[in-house]
């Protein structure tokens, strides 16, 4: 579906639902990291980029206080007061807009009503942070109707308390810095401590590729909590040992082995996930940029490896993805994304064989997973504003 078809559908369809036209359309990008899973909430580094899959929001605003938000895509919804924010059971999705009222106006912010209806092309589930994406089209669009000033920066801090305070998944700043920050062409470097990025032109030629394993993720569970609580547990056993330090960030692969043995087994091995991957990331970060195929392959198979052995954060169809991956044709580098737990996979193809690798990666999973997978390239996208600065810049 081209922009146009989308924007009729969603013109046509909230007619019918609010008897009105939308005066404002809002929307964010989903994202993916090229390399840096985990390291986000160890004040680490990532090379993300936000991705040319988003979320809309149409919306006309209300002279009360009500919120009437339905989602074209999960055809739910519900209505909600802004001076009595709840969580919904029944349309839990729609807890991501609630929590971003909520936190706005904790945060002092005057908000009024609206009715909107969301339609979004990042799948749900898949590790490209639909939910940040929603969260902070969602805080946009409560801005514009307020003629509200609020930096882009600030809008992401609203988003993830929002995700950790109201919705209950401790998440780290990564998916809501990377949908408001944004930049078209360009992965960002961010530094999840200070919360500042570098533009890190892909060098051409290169191709980014999701490989959607179709397993869904529910990162409310406790093997992301049980994750970030063993890399806490191990920082309190070394600042014993290297007191300087507040986060897995702060210590080098050589301080580590001197000081490893000290750590429970499992501890360890988390750890040094975190440790390795978040020098993975600063290296991947100049490898993208100069085109080092070689580089990058090392790299994404030794952050694969690291996922599965050391983090365990694979599933037998992630294995049977990477499996796919590897072996297609064009492929740079292939990886998990995100969390892990199933969900996407990310591939760095060569732009001449990504139709090629499309095919051998549906057609090996399938073979071994009885699965049928995505597989769509994406471009790195300009983040969150209104549609039509999106169509403007586009």
């Amino acid at each position: 579906m081209d922009l146009e078809a989308r924007k009729a559908r969603l013109l046509d369809e909230f007619r019918a639902r609010f008897a009105g036209e939308p005066e404002v359309w809002t929307r964010a990008p989903g994202r993916v990291d090229l390399m840096g899973s985990h390291t986000d909430y160890n004040q680490g580094f990532v090379l993300t980029q936000a991705i040319d899959r988003d979320t809309w929001i149409a919306a006309r605003p209300r002279t009360d206080r009500r919120v009437r938000l339905y989602s074209l895509n999960l055809e739910s919804g519900g209505a909600f007061d802004l001076d009595h924010l709840d969580k919904d059971w029944q349309s839990p999705w729609t807890n991501y807009a609630r929590g971003v009222a909520s936190i706005m106006q904790e945060e002092g912010i005057s908000l009024s009503g609206f009715d909107g209806l969301v339609h979004s092309t990042v799948p749900v589930g898949s590790g490209l942070s639909s939910s940040a994406a929603l969260e902070v089209s969602t805080a946009m669009l409560f801005a514009k109707l307020g003629d509200l000033a609020i930096e882009p920066l600030h809008v992401a801090l609203i988003c993830q308390r929002a995700e950790n305070e109201f919705v209950g998944m401790n998440c780290g700043i990564l998916d809501q810095y990377t949908s408001t920050m944004g930049q078209a062409d360009c992965a960002l470097l961010l530094d999840c401590r200070d919360l500042t990025s570098q533009n890190q032109p892909i060098a051409a030629g290169m191709q980014v590729v999701i490989c959607d394993t179709r397993v869904k993720r529910e990162l409310t569970g406790s093997e992301y909590a049980e994750r970030r609580a063993q890399c806490e547990q191990g920082v309190r056993i070394l600042t014993g040992f290297l007191p300087e330090i507040r986060a897995l960030r702060d210590i080098s692969r050589n301080d580590f082995e001197k000081f490893d043995h000290e750590l429970p087994e499992v501890i360890a091995k988390r750890c040094r996930f975190v440790i390795e991957e978040n020098q993975r990331v600063l290296d991947t970060a100049e490898a993208i940029v100069a085109g080092d195929r070689v580089r990058i392959r090392d790299l994404a198979a030794d952050s694969y490896a690291g996922a599965r052995d050391l983090y365990e954060i694979c599933s037998p169809e992630m294995e049977k993805m990477y499996a796919a991956m590897d072996s297609g044709p064009g492929v740079i580098g292939a990886r998990q994304a995100g969390a892990g737990f199933g969900g996407c996979m990310i591939a760095i193809v060569e732009e001449a064989f990504v139709e090629p690798f499309a095919a051998h990666v549906l057609e090996s999973y399938q073979a071994e997973s009885g699965i049928r997978a995505q597989v769509y390239p994406v471009s790195a996208a300009a983040g969150a504003g209104t549609l039509a600065e999106a169509i403007q810049s586009g």
